[in-house]
């Protein structure tokens, strides 16, 4: 219950439709705000780094904040094997990146940034995901049918190849969209 944020704006500072609908589910009312942020990192960072970094740096982007703004900042990464799976660019890039992931265990790495102008509060949350053996058919026709060049590792759990690929995962299924709804929720709580 979120009530003590009724007087409070918050922002997500992100062009997901999956970070909004979470935001939804939890109660959360918000608005979107489409940023374009330098979402670099040095690429000596551990992977499993990565992904709080960049949510730290999109908020120390934003200069001005209203006594009433809350903005919530993240960013998801497919880390296989020690090695960033980023959004792929075509669909050459998506059929190897699934096959990679194909009979394989990888992580999902989301980080948080909620900043309003009194306080910043970063965190990240780890999940454990597991494929089994999808063969290059199956990856071609999720590929063809879901276009998932804007998901980092190039899918989405809660899409087909989610639903029929995944053997089990450890941790939040809702990291693994995109935003980890229960520690949002804790740290909102806080606010």
């Amino acid at each position: 219950m979120l009530n003590h944020l009724d007087n409070k704006r918050v922002i997500l500072a992100s062009s997901s439709p999956r970070r909004s609908f979470l935001l939804n589910e939890i109660g959360v009312k918000h608005i979107v705000r489409k940023i374009n942020f330098d979402e670099s990192f040095p690429k000596t960072m551990p992977p499993l780094e990565v992904s709080l970094f960049v949510s730290t740096k999109k908020s120390e982007q934003i200069l001005e904040i209203e006594d009433n703004d809350i903005y919530i900042f993240a960013d998801t990464v497919v880390v296989l094997e020690n090695e960033i799976l980023e959004k792929p660019n075509n669909k050459i890039e998506a059929l190897k990146m699934l096959s990679k992931l194909s009979n394989n265990t990888h992580q999902v790495v989301t980080g948080v940034t909620l900043l309003s102008n009194q306080k910043r509060i970063s965190f990240k949350d780890v999940s454990k995901v597991h494929f089994k053996a999808i063969n290059e058919k199956e990856i071609e026709h999720y590929i063809d049918s879901y276009k998932p060049f804007d998901k980092s590792g190039s899918y989405g759990i809660q899409e087909w190849i989610g639903m029929i690929g995944i053997d089990s995962i450890e941790g939040s299924y809702f990291n693994i969209m995109g935003l980890p709804t229960h520690r949002v929720y804790e740290e909102l709580l806080k606010f």
